[in-house]
């Protein structure tokens, strides 16, 4: 098979839960065993680092990565889901894999895949795995594709397990409460592997203190022993200092990621620093700066607080629930504008009342819907948008929607779009 029609078989062959949803979450490792089996177990033949969470787990699996890999460490990177090119996910020191690997790892596996009808996300996990170990890695970070104890990524013993956050985020599959959801996360916490939680939070705190004791595994919370004592902001970086006790660990630290979540992120990342660094890790000072100056070009990120242009300033963010949104509007409120036009989509299956009720109602909105079978047609969230009196026109397209806004921004207005990964996507 070509490249394009290797794509079309991953595609619309194999259970896609971008998608479909969730009837292609398959909620057991089976599939993901049997497939690294055949391959003789790839996944063994590497080192990594296994990162989870609610929010924030793809900016701190970014920025582990970046660093690492200014480190100089040879340094993998599979993460989920693709904005553009299905070849986002599989990345060695930035670079995307090969189509001939894609091509020739499907074409060689495609009597097992028959035999097991596997999901796309355990095709493509087991195409990381295998690509990560051919290619002799240092390092390989891990970003939990949903959830953590089921999820295929879990058939890896990691140096460092990595929690960033929790928080209401794919109910229907992982639990209706914090302590729910918290328990699948912590599934990937492993016996004697040391553990970074990101933040301290009342209701989950439990769940993964009881799980690292009984796993003999050394927990620590980024939160405990981390703080931020000084901050700014300008259109290029985020600056922090970072102290631990009262000793400055990193003065004026600037990150190319410009969001104020990641004030959260960059404490997880810098405590999960201190971990690797414990375990024997050569990694320099001057590294974790370099590194955390540069993440989007290191490890080609986009869709976090993206700048797409600047007249007029337009901004994308892939935050699309309750604790994503609630960061973005804040990082709204941060920005200096006239007025404030919302370009948003969303997606039929997920709980978007919370949502809808921490938008702006004093903002212009395009509703919209990505080319998506799980997309919420336009005019069904301009419904349960106006509950909330938030009014503006439907466009059956990102594009459509994106045209108008542009047409009616005025100079010193700010173009937001977002909603769902999908529609950033598709604007990117």
């Amino acid at each position: 098979m070509t490249y394009l029609e290797t794509l079309d078989y991953l595609y619309t062959k194999l259970p896609m839960f971008s998608r479909i949803g969730a009837v292609a979450y398959k909620k057991d490792l089976h599939n993901t065993i049997a497939l690294c089996n055949a391959l003789d177990n790839p996944q063994t033949k590497f080192k990594s680092i296994h990162i989870a969470g609610t929010n924030g787990k793809g900016s701190t699996s970014h920025m582990l990565a970046a660093i690492l890999q200014q480190a100089g460490y040879k340094t993998g990177l599979y993460t989920s889901p693709h904005l553009k090119d299905f070849r986002e996910r599989i990345r060695i020191n930035g670079d995307m894999v090969s189509k001939k690997f894609v091509s020739q790892f499907v074409q060689q596996q495609k009597a097992v895949i028959g035999t097991l009808q596997p999901s796309f996300f355990e095709v493509t996990v087991a195409m990381a795995f295998s690509y990560f170990a051919a290619e002799k890695l240092d390092i390989a970070v891990i970003e939990v594709g949903l959830g953590g104890r089921l999820d295929s990524t879990n058939i890896i013993t990691p140096e460092l397990s990595v929690v960033t956050n929790i928080s209401l985020d794919h109910t229907n599959l992982l639990g209706n409460t914090l302590p729910e959801i918290a328990f699948e996360k912590a599934g990937i916490i492993k016996p004697g592997i040391p553990v970074v939680i990101g933040e301290r939070q009342a209701e989950t705190d439990d769940v993964f203190v009881k799980k690292a004791e009984q796993t003999d595994s050394p927990i620590t919370f980024a939160a405990d022993g981390l703080r931020i004592t000084q901050t700014g902001k300008d259109n290029r970086y985020l600056s922090v200092s970072i102290h631990q006790g009262s000793a400055v660990l990193f003065e004026n630290l600037q990150l190319d990621l410009t969001g104020s979540y990641q004030l959260k992120n960059v404490l997880t990342v810098i405590q999960s620093v201190i971990e690797l660094r414990k375990l024997g890790y050569n990694i320099p000072d001057k590294a974790v700066y370099k590194a955390l100056k540069n993440v989007k070009n290191l490890t080609g990120l986009q869709g976090r607080w993206y700048t797409l242009q600047q007249h007029p300033l337009t901004i994308c963010d892939t935050g699309h629930n309750l604790a994503g949104i609630t960061e973005v509007v804040q990082n709204i409120k941060d920005t200096p504008y006239k007025n404030v036009h919302m370009v948003i989509g969303v997606l039929k299956d997920k709980d978007i009342s919370g949502v809808l009720a921490l938008l702006p109602p004093q903002a212009t909105y395009y509703f919209t819907q990505p080319q998506v079978e799980r997309a919420l047609p336009a005019e069904l969230l301009a419904e349960k948008a106006g509950v909330f009196n938030l009014q503006g026109d439907t466009y059956t397209e990102v594009k459509l929607a994106w045209a108008a806004a542009r047409q009616n921004a005025l100079p010193g207005d700010l173009i937001f779009i977002g909603g769902s990964t999908f529609v950033v996507a598709e604007v990117i």
